[in-house]
């Protein structure tokens, strides 16, 4: 790392972080639902986007588009904003538009879903084995058949 004296700056600018990165993809994914880029625009515009390593670069990706008015989403509404974003990021990750954000995470997310599913499945082969009922089978055998009150 080099070191500049105090009170100059690194002529390049200021690095982006990859959460600045992220907030541009939003950007990008809002302006393509608002049909103002097509999606091979904003292809184009990701694929710039992760060549990029300084703020006023990323600039240049969105200086077309309108600023964003900054909406305080607030309830459930900041969840299930905050799950969108998450969402549109795996799906972009998947795609292959987007580098994992953490390698080995998609592994460990994987094997819990795996985990769940198989402890849910045996809970319900347990329940089907022994019964699903306080008593069981006891009283429900094949021959025995309850009238009700219509019979």
């Amino acid at each position: 790392m080099s070191e500049n004296a105090p009170g100059t700056t690194v002529p390049e600018g200021i690095r982006c972080s990859d959460a600045e990165r992220e907030q541009v993809r939003a950007a990008l994914y809002a302006a393509a639902g608002e049909g103002r880029l097509t999606m091979e625009e904003v292809e184009e515009r990701l694929g710039r986007l992760e060549e990029f390593r300084y703020r006023h670069e990323l600039a240049s990706v969105t200086a077309d588009l309108p600023a964003s008015e900054p909406r305080t989403a607030l309830g459930w509404r900041q969840i299930l904003a905050a799950a969108g974003a998450a969402l549109a990021a795996e799906v972009a990750v998947l795609r292959g538009r987007a580098p994992e954000p953490t390698p080995g995470r998609r592994r460990l997310l994987i094997i819990v879903t795996v985990l769940i599913g198989l402890l849910i499945t045996a809970a319900i082969v347990v329940s089907a084995v022994h019964g699903f009922g306080a008593d069981g089978f006891e009283g429900h055998e094949a021959n025995t058949i309850e009238r009700g009150h219509g019979g």
